[in-house]
């Protein structure tokens, strides 16, 4: 190109997409208020969603299995007559990455801590995606009613992780609540105000709609339904959007209490129906100028990953299979994992991966969102794997052919139950490992010959046990001349099962007539001993 006097400019198509995805910048005279998005953090039975609840009126916190949010909801909330948007993001470890997600699109993140639990691992988590994120922290100390409750220690722990109190000469408002008895919610929510009022939150309403995914998933009345949390502009129906590979037209819009939209502003949480595919929780969805454009943009996008996928991806050669069979080394598990929603499918699978064991591998071969259907069934039996269905059942015809086939489908409410039966499994799946226990040994002190049966040893036990049957090897000055079994143990002219230390035995080993006075006769036994992971 050089020689012809042209210049070439080498685009990547990711590096595209990132310009367009870049931040509008608006100006000052379009911008206005908007409400604060709070996400609502902290440790599993904290009580985050009962706060929310409480605040809320609604019990959601009921219809969760095992009272654990199990997907990101949106909600929002009127209080002195400003609206505060609430994301509510489960709790459990599995869901770092949602976690870290809701912290990605939030103003302001309230930790929720119980008062008579204190600071736990996933408290911690949680002020780490917010700080990393650069938003402001709230504590919320949940549970206050109960006798155990100890505040102070909480503020104490939290020091520890530059979280000061205001009274302690810190800059963090710490709000002491009961979901429960329903105290202190009025100063959460008045706090929050103060927070967002210093934050001075504004958007622009007036321009094209974007805004992250929150959750989708596949309805089987409606379709694709995806929860957007518009971020700057406004959402209308019939508006073309696009989220990475997924696109389409917004077909119909509903807020979080099911109630029909026609357009969402800046910081609206909005259920959208109108996606040809699923879009991946955590993608920012933008308008564009029509549906042939979202088309192309999302066509672009999914060409791209699947390009690259495929250049990740190196057959195997025959070589390298011979040498993994020969190596008989890395035994693998492969799982297919199927469930309700897109979030909870992503939180699964990295829970599962997490899961390591030098010798086996977990290896998930397909994951989707949806019903556990007929070709779930054939691509497990296929590859001799286990169907793990989250919040999802097998078809009539599936479970059907799973009987057929022979396939284990399993299925879950919560996830960490799923992690816990894996990890059995797995500790199944590894070879046990033997190991060697000494009984006891025993000094020749003398030999008699006998003609029809060979040499026999009279034996001190010096050590432990010796046991008619057990194995044994004669040590002579530490060196290991024969490895055999105890074919007879006698105490004086009886017939003896075991022969404690202390006492004195005849032992006949089998097939071994060798013995010299002073060689060492060592019983021992291999035992299994089960693996973990």
């Amino acid at each position: 190109a050089g020689d012809f006097s042209r210049e070439i400019e080498i685009v990547h198509a990711a590096d595209e997409e990132a310009a367009l995805e870049t931040e509008a910048v608006d100006a000052a005279e379009d911008l206005e208020s908007r409400p604060a998005v709070i996400t609502v953090m902290g440790h599993v039975d904290h009580g985050k969603t009962s706060l929310l609840d409480a605040i809320r009126d609604t019990a959601v916190a009921a219809g969760e299995a095992g009272g654990i949010t199990q997907h990101i909801g949106a909600y929002q909330v009127r209080h002195q007559g400003k609206l505060v948007t609430f994301i509510d993001t489960p709790g459990h470890a599995a869901f770092t990455a949602m976690r870290a997600r809701g912290a990605k699109v939030t103003d302001i993140a309230a930790i929720v801590v119980a008062a008579d639990d204190g600071v736990m691992p996933q408290t911690i988590e949680a002020i780490d995606h917010a700080k990393a994120a650069g938003v402001p922290i709230l504590i919320v100390v949940n549970k206050i009613d109960k006798p155990e409750a100890n505040i102070d220690r909480i503020k104490q722990q939290l020091t520890e992780y530059a979280l000061v109190p205001e009274e302690w000469g810190g800059d963090t408002i710490f709000v002491e609540a009961s979901a429960k008895k329903r105290i202190g919610l009025e100063n959460f929510l008045d706090m929050l105000l103060l927070v967002a009022e210093v934050a001075d939150l504004k958007a622009n309403p007036k321009t094209e709609a974007s805004g992250f995914i929150i959750e989708s998933r596949v309805d089987p009345g409606r379709g694709v339904v995806a929860t957007v949390l518009v971020n700057r502009g406004t959402l209308h129906v019939g508006d073309a959007i696009v989220a990475g590979g997924a696109s389409g037209r917004v077909r119909a819009m509903r807020d979080f209490k099911g109630e029909t939209l026609v357009s969402g502003g800046p910081s609206t949480p909005v259920e959208i129906i109108g996606f040809d595919e699923l879009p991946i929780a955590g993608e920012l969805c933008r308008v564009v100028k029509d549906e042939r454009a979202a088309r192309a943009l999302a066509g672009r996008r999914a060409s791209r990953l699947k390009t690259e996928r495929l250049a990740r991806e190196r057959s195997l050669t025959l070589d390298e299979v011979f040498a993994r069979i020969a190596a008989g080394k890395v035994l693998d598990l492969n799982l297919v994992v199927k469930a309700d929603v897109q979030g909870s499918l992503e939180a699964l699978s990295d829970a599962l991966l997490k899961i390591q064991h030098p010798e086996v591998k977990v290896r998930i071969l397909h994951s989707g969102v949806g019903g556990i259907n007929e070709s779930d069934i054939m691509l497990a039996a296929a590859s001799e794997a286990i169907i793990i269905g989250f919040n999802v059942r097998p078809s009539q015809a599936a479970q059907t052919l799973a009987e057929q086939e022979g396939v284990d489908v399993r299925t879950y409410q919560v996830i960490y139950k799923v992690t816990e039966d894996v990890t059995a499994a797995l500790m199944g799946m590894l070879k046990p490992e033997y190991r060697e226990v000494v009984l006891g040994q025993a000094e020749v002190r003398a030999t008699f010959k006998a003609s029809k049966v060979g040499t026999i040893a009279g034996c001190m036990v010096t050590k432990g046990i010796m046991q008619r049957g057990a194995k044994a090897r004669v040590l002579r000055d530490d060196v290991v001349v024969h490895d055999g079994r105890i074919g007879s143990l006698k105490r004086f002219q009886e017939d003896a099962r075991e022969v404690q230390e202390g006492f004195e035995c005849g032992i006949l080993l089998d097939g071994f007539n060798d013995v010299k006075e002073g060689d060492v006769f060592e019983a021992y036994e291999t035992r299994e001993v089960a693996r973990e992971v």
